[in-house]
């Protein structure tokens, strides 16, 4: 469970300033001749079709289709990188040794001297031109390298809908002289609940949230979030998501639910009649409402009204429409 509390002049600052926020995301680097290949098989979405330069979502999955984690793929010259949740490198890193043939991908861990930044808010863009990293050609979903003096830095900017503007990676040292740069010409030094406030916002899963050891891409929208290909071919995992696919639907998924006023939760299941519907995973608390992710069954449908520890809530659209979020 994920608990958020925002201000307003906070949550400003996320959408319409500028925030960064540096995470403990690990980074793996995959080299080899054929690794576009072996990342294509293990992979939900298409990593060949788009070429070099393009920051991919998608997730890998064990063979009955269940989530192991989800992931961001920057196709950067030469070699493929991923940023994926500090807490399931290692059980990606194994998946590797179990799948990728030596001579052909070897995966490289970089999370000892690698760092992550995400940046958040409409004004990142004058936060690229400060750091001299030029947002004239800011294309969301594209990657870009930049030599520095500590060694190479890569951009990506967030396609939609992704819940933040770009992210950087590189050596840490460099990361963390770009982040205090930032900060000294005005961004906002931000934590780990910037990040799952944004996500929130977004309607975005997170491991150890939403994303359990047996939750199914379509449950956390990956569909709808572009992380899932069902044209690519086969891929571990692939034939519980087609089935899915053509089946229509899921017998939950992710909703996002809004109600009146700021408390704590006790108790976190969704009820409606006195039946239980889903459960909480992430609340994000402003000062006058809450908003939240939750897991309901797919009969409960957009503005149907249910109960969240005894308080009237509704189900409502994600992303989280403005309405709903400004007061």
């Amino acid at each position: 469970m994920v608990d958020i509390t925002l201000d307003r002049d906070q949550l400003h600052s996320l959408r319409y300033g500028s925030t960064v926020v540096l995470d403990d995301s690990a980074v793996i680097q995959l080299s080899g001749p054929g690794t576009l290949d072996c990342l294509q098989s293990i992979f939900t979405n298409d990593v060949v079709t788009p070429g070099d330069q393009d920051l991919i979502y998608g997730a890998f999955l064990t063979p009955k289709g269940m989530i192991i984690t989800d992931s961001w793929v920057l196709r950067a010259a030469p070699d493929p990188m991923l940023i994926l949740p500090a807490s399931r490198a290692d059980r990606v890193l194994e998946l590797f040794k179990r799948t990728l043939p030596p001579r052909l991908a070897q995966a490289t861990d970089l999370r000892i001297h690698w760092s992550v930044a995400w940046l958040f808010g409409e004004n990142v863009g004058s936060v690229l031109e400060t750091l001299e990293q030029g947002s004239e050609h800011f294309v969301p979903g594209s990657v870009k390298m930049f030599e520095r003096p500590g060694g190479p830095l890569f951009l990506g900017a967030g396609p939609s809908p992704a819940p933040f503007e770009a992210v950087l990676l590189g050596e840490t040292a460099e990361v963390d002289s770009l982040r205090k740069q930032a900060i000294a010409d005005g961004a906002t030094l931000g934590t780990s609940d910037d990040w799952h406030a944004a996500r929130v916002l977004a309607g975005w899963p997170a491991t150890e949230s939403e994303i359990g050891d047996r939750t199914l891409p379509q449950e956390v929208r990956l569909d709808l979030l572009k992380g899932l290909s069902h044209t690519k071919g086969c891929y571990t995992g692939q034939e519980t998501v087609a089935r899915l696919h053509f089946r229509g639907h899921t017998n939950k998924e992710i909703r996002g639910i809004r109600w009146d006023g700021c408390e704590r939760l006790e108790d976190h299941a969704i009820m409606r009649d006195e039946k239980k519907l889903g459960i909480i995973h992430s609340t994000l608390r402003l000062p006058d409402r809450t908003l939240a992710l939750g897991t309901v069954r797919t009969t409960v449908n957009v503005g149907d009204h249910v109960l969240v520890d005894g308080q009237d809530a509704t189900v409502v659209p994600l992303p989280f429409l403005a309405a709903d979020i400004e007061a």
